[in-house]
């Protein structure tokens, strides 16, 4: 390990699956820049989220806590100002602190008659607004409209307020595709005329070859897209610090809206991949026995919509066309993490830089005959990319890949371990540099991973609410619900694309693996906060 405090560069994508890189060994799709960080470091082949929600993740990876933890159980619920971070704890220490991109701590704009409320569940009189939930000090008010995007379109507001979650400065990019606002909104209008022509659908270039749901071929050149915009805000930051404050350690979370639908990859990436080159997932016309999977199915084939958020079914070509777009929108990417390597190497920052590529979750993306995402555990949407690539790694260790099943979970206990900072009380999950650093260190002080899910509103026609709480090993996928037919168990090894669902079958497994979880959430139980006195 170095004696001096290192950087650290955290790249996070949104909802990228493991499997859909170069060095994870897909056949098409073009990573080069990604891949070279795998070569000069560790890629986890089994790096789980701890939940399939964007801002459920997002949370845990600030917090080092899962969702049951901090709160953020679905979209929609702040991250309480109240919850320490990591990313505090680096500042408190000395550190640079910026954000640049999506944080999607805090909700975007969205809302509907169909999400969770309060409910009259007697019959009685109705208490007053302030005494209808468990908790006084809600999350909403001040503090906590910082990624409203109505607020920043209406002009309201034009700045975050920071210290935000420990980030000292922060440009901030909301909602998805050519959509985005923010402060990327901003800076839009000062580069073009008239942005709105830019946007949307109803602005799109012709392409017939294309007919995907929440497809089209944007207006949106390439130089302005909130990607490129990113990496550009990104490497200025890089460039402003290391001539303003070299002496300084900075930690730099770069965070982009893409690969996320809608699919709408600019200029040259829009047909980079040819849609009819694309194979389809190997369980594409095999759904297997998840109720899941029926319950999407049914919904897409009653006429759902299939231009929201949640699961849905689609046809071969959709599918090829979905996953081509989404290629491109990777290797756009993936062209920016090259720009932010090149900018390191230039300014001699690569050598104490720790760079750190992942995602919040994955997407179907044609597994089981469907795309997007939900309330689901399967492999497709859990797994997620992770490479750590640390100038202390070992020639040896270069290249290599960890095994073991780990997540989001790990990341704060992990740089706050790499950059010498003791954690604070409540903080989950493992330092993952012992086995990043050496493959015979000793067993993982777990079972596997967590889990932890529950839907924003009832998806797919269902009116029970639910929840759903995996245990995954190297060998296991185990889920449980308060909902009988939404429990699942299978077999990774002999079943790794989760077609037969063993819930009924495999008895001794099963209360094997139940009883492991039981441990796994005893053993997760928060112990924060720190008591006042012994009694």
């Amino acid at each position: 390990m170095q004696a001096t405090r290192p950087n650290v560069l955290l790249i996070v994508t949104d909802q990228h699956r493991a499997d859909h890189l170069g060095c994870a060994g897909h056949p098409l799709l073009r990573t080069p820049h990604i891949d070279e960080l795998a070569t000069r470091g560790v890629r986890a082949k089994r790096f789980h989220a701890a939940s399939t929600t964007c801002m459920s993740n997002r949370a845990t990876l600030m917090t080092g806590r899962m969702p049951s933890q901090h709160g953020v159980v679905h979209n929609g619920i702040n991250l309480s100002r109240d919850h320490t971070t990591f990313v505090e704890l680096l500042e408190a220490a000395g550190y640079a602190t910026a954000l640049i991109g999506k944080s999607h701590l805090q909700s975007f704009g969205y809302d509907g008659p169909l999400r969770r409320r309060w409910r009259n569940s007697n019959g009685g009189n109705e208490p007053p607004a302030h005494l209808q939930d468990a908790r006084k000090r809600g999350r909403e008010g001040t503090g906590y409209g910082n990624e409203w995007t109505p607020d920043w379109r209406s002009g309201q507001r034009r700045s975050v307020d920071t210290p935000y979650y420990g980030f000292q400065q922060v440009k901030l990019a909301t909602l998805h595709g050519d959509q985005v606002q923010g402060d990327y909104a901003r800076w839009l209008t000062q580069q073009h005329p008239d942005t709105d022509r830019l946007r949307g659908r109803e602005n799109a270039l012709p392409d017939s070859r294309y007919s995907a749901p929440q497809a089209w071929r944007t207006a949106m050149p390439e130089a302005l897209h909130p990607s490129t915009w990113i990496g550009e805000q990104s490497e200025q930051w890089l460039r402003s610090h290391a001539h303003d404050k070299p002496a300084q350690p900075f930690f730099l979370k770069v965070s982009f809206p893409d690969p996320h639908h809608p699919f709408t990859p600019p200029g040259r990436y829009w047909d980079m991949y040819d849609p009819a080159q694309v194979a389809l997932p190997a369980s594409y016309g095999m759904p297997g026995d998840s109720q899941f999977v029926r319950d999407v199915q049914r919904y897409t084939q009653g006429g759902g919509s299939r231009e929201g958020y949640g699961a849905f079914g689609v046809n071969p070509r959709e599918c090829q066309e979905i996953l081509a777009l989404t290629f491109g929108m990777i290797s756009l990417i993936d062209d920016q993490v090259g720009r932010l390597t090149a900018t390191l190497r230039e300014l001699e920052l690569d050598k104490n830089t720790v760079v750190i590529f992942t995602s919040d979750h994955g997407d179907m993306m044609g597994d089981h005959g469907m795309v997007l995402k939900g309330a689901m555990h399967f492999d497709g949407l859990t797994r997620v990319p992770f490479v750590w690539c640390d100038p202390s790694l070992s020639l040896q260790r270069q290249g290599q890949t960890l095994d073991l099943p780990c997540g989001t979970l790990d990341i704060a206990q992990t740089v706050l371990a790499r950059c010498g900072l003791a954690p604070y009380n409540g903080i989950q999950g493992v330092n993952l540099l012992p086995w990043l650093h050496d493959t015979t260190s000793a067993p993982m002080p777990r079972p596997g991973v967590l889990v932890e899910s529950e839907p924003v509103v009832l998806p797919h026609g269902r009116t029970r609410r639910y929840r759903l709480r995996s245990l995954v090993t190297e060998h296991w996928r185990l889920t449980t619900s308060n909902i009988s037919d939404l429990c699942e168990l299978y077999d990774l090894q002999k079943d790794p694309l989760e077609q037969h669902n063993r819930w009924g079958s495999e008895s001794v497994d099963r209360a094997r693996l139940c009883e492991a979880l039981l441990m796994a959430l005893s053993e997760g139980a928060d112990t924060s906060p720190l008591p006042s006195a012994v009694a």
